[in-house]
């Protein structure tokens, strides 16, 4: 699944493609998941525009014309791919064939004035799509903690999350509530920047700790949108390009291999949440 480098690369690369086309049509297929009655979402999106694109957290959102917001979420296939002419620019899962579209997988179709088109492929179908008003905006938006890259998130702001949280850190970093937009790959990278096993208690950090935690999550997911996201099986960037930030990843899917400090230690992998945790138990206590 695509976490906030993926999300925002993405965000940035059609930014600078569809903002401003006037949308002609919009097709739906039996299987997209739409939150709206379709035909609502279809005489809100057909002759409008979008004037924007935002993100928060993992969640893409497309601003229109109208006053109103369509709201994006890849979950785990979902893609957002862009055509005009022979020219094809794909974000978020890689599809099988790109030179097929639509094809099987082709959820929902956008039709600009200038003939070109955005198409919203998913695969297992977890991925939707959301017409809010500003209101609605607003309350999904209060469902989201702060990003580590927002000016607000502070250290006293990152300290109140972890004040006698039971659960461990590394959860804790995912909780999106409270900190919007890193995911699984991050949060293992996190603690290792920090040199804190994911494991450990988040209400068992001293400051020094915390501090070194917070800092952490900043640099690391600058990083990745520098390096335009990680890619492993399932992401490329909107230029359709593998992100190259895995070639930075210090621990996540290392598992039996050195640790990249070279203090001897070997990458292990537990199951924390529900899901894969890699730490080098050499450096990180």
């Amino acid at each position: 699944m695509p976490e906030l480098p993926e999300v925002e690369t993405i965000k940035q690369d059609l930014k600078e493609r569809i903002v401003n086309k006037q949308i002609t049509s919009v097709l739906l297929s039996k299987k997209a998941i739409i939150k709206n009655k379709r035909i609502d979402f279809i005489k809100e999106i057909k002759n409008n525009k979008f004037t924007d694109i935002l993100r928060i957290g993992k969640l893409i959102i497309f601003v229109l014309a109208s006053k109103k917001y369509m709201l994006v979420h890849l979950k785990m296939t979902g893609q957002l791919i862009y055509q005009q002419g022979k020219d094809i620019i794909a974000g978020g899962h890689p599809e099988p064939d790109l030179e097929k579209l639509p094809n099987k997988f082709t959820r929902i179709i956008f039709e600009f004035k200038n003939g070109s088109k955005l198409y919203f492929n998913d695969i297992r179908r977890f991925g939707y799509m959301q017409i809010v008003d500003e209101v609605g905006l607003n309350e999904i938006k209060n469902k989201f903690g702060l990003e580590p890259i927002d000016k607000k998130f502070t250290f006293e702001y990152f300290q109140k999350i972890f004040e006698n949280k039971n659960k461990s850190i590394k959860v804790a970093l995912m909780d999106q509530d409270k900190i919007a937009g890193i995911g699984n790959i991050y949060a293992s990278e996190i603690c290792f920047e920090a040199k804190i096993k994911p494991a450990r208690k988040a209400k068992n950090l001293s400051i020094k700790e915390l501090k070194a935690l917070y800092l952490a999550s900043k640099k690391v997911l600058q990083v990745a949108i520098k390096n335009r996201g990680t890619t492993f099986s399932d992401y490329v960037d909107a230029t359709g390009h593998a992100g190259y930030n895995i070639s930075f990843l210090k621990v996540y899917d290392r598992k039996g291999m050195k640790c990249k400090r070279r203090d001897g230690g070997i990458i292990n992998k537990i199951i924390l949440g529900g899901r894969g945790s890699f730490y080098c138990p050499k450096c990180q206590k």
